[in-house]
């Protein structure tokens, strides 16, 4: 369970938390929503932490879903195996050939080495990016549903702040959620603008109508254009 557990955590680096980083980015754009007269309030700060990563690959389901990744290519590592095995093999017969063998079959033997191995980096790399590609979607399902768990938890047990200490540098806001009340961003902008004494600029002017076509003047006839062929 360790080494699944090292592998999708290193995998899940460049992956997104939906659930979790949906409630956070819902709570930080609130403001721009609120009323301006909305006045956060100061609460006992109660912090939970959770490395999360782990949390999903621990989870019962999440050991399943990895599993069922790599269940679902082993047979494509057993044939890129075997490729790698005959490419070994191959290099090792050239390497033991007699110094009197002719030039030509020597470099024949070559480059069918050089064409096997190309078609077994090929191989590797597409069964690569597939294998991770489905552990992605198989991680990010499963992390849906425990951000879901991990956010009403913290809601039910009073925490004001959840942060995620997985040891995953790649995602850009470590904050997970947060308690609503606690944001002062509107608050902030509210201070700054009175003691800035700069008035809001005025509101954009409405976007204009459709243009219509324009009216036929008065006593002009309203005929149809005509096209000459």
């Amino acid at each position: 369970m360790n080494r699944t557990i090292v592998l999708v955590t290193a995998l899940a680096a460049g992956l997104v938390v939906p659930s979790l980083t949906a409630q956070a980015a819902t709570s930080s754009a609130a403001p721009a929503t609120a009323a301006a007269n909305v006045k956060p309030e100061a609460i006992p700060a109660k912090v939970a932490i959770i490395a999360f990563e782990q949390a999903v690959v621990a989870t019962n389901e999440g050991q399943r879903s990895m599993a069922e990744v790599q269940k679902k290519y082993e047979p494509q590592k057993t044939k890129i195996d075997g490729e790698a095995a005959e490419v070994d093999s191959l290099k090792k017969q050239v390497q033991g050939l007699p110094p009197t063998t002719p030039d030509d079959e020597r470099a024949r033997r070559l480059r069918t080495i050089d064409e096997k191995e190309k078609a077994l980096n090929r191989d590797a790399e597409d069964a690569q990016n597939a294998y991770q590609g489905d552990l992605q979607e198989a991680y990010g399902k499963v992390a849906q549903k425990v951000g879901a768990a991990a956010v009403k938890y913290a809601q039910e047990n009073g925490f004001t702040l959840m942060l995620n200490v997985g040891g995953n540098q790649q995602v850009p806001n470590p904050v997970l959620w947060f308690a609503q009340p606690t944001d002062i961003t509107q608050a902030v902008v509210n201070a700054y603008n009175t003691s800035s004494g700069i008035t809001a600029p005025p509101p954009s002017a409405p976007a204009p109508a459709a243009h219509r076509s324009p009216t036929t003047p008065s006593g002009a006839a309203s005929h149809p254009a005509t096209t000459t062929h």
